[in-house]
């Protein structure tokens, strides 16, 4: 069995109630922060902080919107983080619900190979080099409760369940929002477990909303990168 979110940005009001729940949940500490000129604080994610509600305002069609995008691991299908990590102890899937999860000894792995390795640019690290992100509340799921930021959102716009029925209900309502939104769409739908649904261009939203390769094409880069890395050590041994 496999769970994945299905994140309606359409209904999404930016409470940011999903961003302090995964904090609260987490026993993360707050992050000390200033008006930067957004009301999306802080500016960006970190090794405390796994969810960020991020906000932009763009002028689309000559008309003022507010687009919203609550920002978390993707928790991909085929993650390249994992391929590049090669080391079960430190990154591994499980396979029960489909989270991706890191564990205190990504410390002992090259971070920004790991960073570097994500095309949605999500992990982070501390000053020690482990790396953080969302764990889908692994252990809430587990045990049968939703992840704290789907319970406590108010909208709807956070889901989560058996893959089958959020790709059956991300369908859904794309056919319903692109009544008003004819550009809307899911974002790398066939390859992560958390599928957006947005109305706008996705570039509009945040640069990293999708792979710019899509994910499969992205592992199969880091694959081959890693494959040759003893023949660019053996070269520069010999330069």
């Amino acid at each position: 069995m496999s769970y994945s979110f299905f994140i309606d940005t359409e209904r999404c009001t930016a409470c940011r109630a999903c961003q302090v729940a995964c904090k609260q949940w987490h026993d993360l500490p707050a992050e000390k922060t200033q008006n930067w000129g957004t009301f999306q604080n802080p500016p960006d994610l970190s090794f405390m902080t796994y969810k960020l509600v991020r906000m932009k305002e763009e002028v689309i069609d000559g008309k003022l919107r507010w687009l919203f995008l609550p920002e978390q691991c993707r928790h991909c299908i085929e993650p390249p983080c994992l391929e590049t990590a090669d080391d079960p102890q430190a990154i591994y899937k499980d396979e029960k619900t489909g989270a991706v999860i890191f564990t205190a000894n990504t410390k002992n792995l090259d971070a920004n190979e790991i960073i570097e390795s994500c095309p949605y640019n999500i992990p982070r690290k501390a000053a020690d080099g482990t790396l953080a992100k969302c764990d889908m509340c692994n252990d809430r799921v587990t045990n049968g409760l939703l992840p704290a930021c789907v319970q406590t959102c108010p909208t709807g716009a956070m889901n989560f369940g058996e893959r089958e029925d959020m790709l059956s209900l991300a369908d859904q309502r794309l056919a319903q929002v692109r009544k008003k939104y004819s550009k809307a769409q899911l974002v790398d739908s066939d390859d992560v477990n958390v599928i957006y649904l947005i109305t706008a261009a996705p570039s509009d939203y945040h640069r990293n909303l999708m792979a710019a390769a899509g994910v499969h094409g992205f592992t199969r880069q880091m694959a081959l990168k890693k494959m040759m890395r003893p023949f660019g050590r053996a070269i520069r041994q010999l330069a």
